[in-house]
Parts: structure tokens; sequence; C-alpha cells
């Protein structure tokens, strides 16, 4: 078994890429959950019991990690060395600010207007974007293009964030 300080990947001893087979990341998941389930610790001492419980911990944020396509993609450029500096790089290629700027105005417009079929329609919009970003990130990590991949997680943390307030605008509007 791997070490605790191990990454997510070796934890679940896949290759450290981007694009990931859900089936076998839920497998490698599953056999690791059996091994060290606190369950089967039960009868052991407290120290066992403990570190039982660390290694399941340990491997639930891992899973979690990588089941998000976004998570993952900020774990790998951080193991990379490559951080992603959310909070302070804010510097962004010109037609994704102007598109940001249509977006924010879309989304406050149809919330004035309490127009929820213009929130839907925005919000599959940002969901069809969302996918597109997706596949270009996928080939940006897996190809080691690890500084425009951290620009493109940026991006979609910004639309994550939209969706989310779109979201919010929908459900206010609807009760």
């Amino acid at each position: 078994m791997a070490s605790i300080s191990d990454s997510h990947f070796d934890l679940f001893q896949l290759p450290a890429r981007y694009t990931l087979d859900a089936d076998t990341l839920e497998h490698a998941y599953r056999t690791v959950q059996t091994q060290v389930h606190p369950d089967r610790f039960a009868a052991a001492g407290d120290a066992q019991k403990r570190i039982a419980m660390q290694w399941a911990t340990r491997a639930n944020e891992a899973y979690r990690t990588l089941r998000d396509p976004l998570k993952r993609a900020i774990y790998l450029l951080s193991i990379r060395g490559v951080d992603v500096a959310m909070e302070s790089n804010t510097a962004m290629e010109p037609a994704f600010l102007m598109q940001q700027m249509e977006w924010r105005e879309g989304v406050e417009d149809a919330a004035a207007a309490k127009n929820v079929d213009a929130l839907d329609a925005l919000l599959t919009e940002l969901r069809d974007e969302e996918r597109v970003r997706f596949t270009k990130l996928a080939a940006l990590l897996d190809n080691g293009a690890d500084q425009a991949a951290a620009e493109a997680v940026r991006q979609l943390m910004f639309i994550e964030r939209v969706a989310a307030e779109i979201g919010t605008q929908i459900e206010r509007l609807e009760h």
C-alpha cells in the first residue's frame, strides 16, 4: 500500500494524468476502502483504529478530489508545482473577459426581469462552454502545457461561479 503522504494517484495506483476512467477510479477507491475501512479494525487497539480512520479519511478525500474534474486539474497542477493562483492571478485573455461581462450582464438582466427561461438558457450556454473547456483542459494537462492549463482552470472556476449564481437566482425566483 502507498504511504499516507503519497499523491492521490499513487494511493489508487493510477497514472498521474488528468484523463481518468471513472470506473477504474471507482474500483481503485473501493479496493483501498476495503483494505482500510475502520470496521475492519473494530477489534483492534486504539492506535490501529486511529490509523485506519486516517487512511479511510485520506482515501475519501483523494476520491472526492480525483472524481471532480476541476479539483482534479487543480490537484494535478499543484503536484506539478504550478499554483493556479486563483486569488492573485486574475489576468485572462481579453475575449474571455468580454464573455464574462456578457454573461454577468445577462444574469443581471434576466434576474431583474424575473425571467427564469432566460436564466435557464444562460445556464445551458455556460454548461456547453464548460464541456468544451474541460475537453481543452484535458488536452493541455495531458500534454504538459501546465501554464495554459492553469489559465483554463481559472476560467472554468469563473464559469462555475456564474453557473452557481444562476442556480441561486432560479431557485429564488421559483420560490
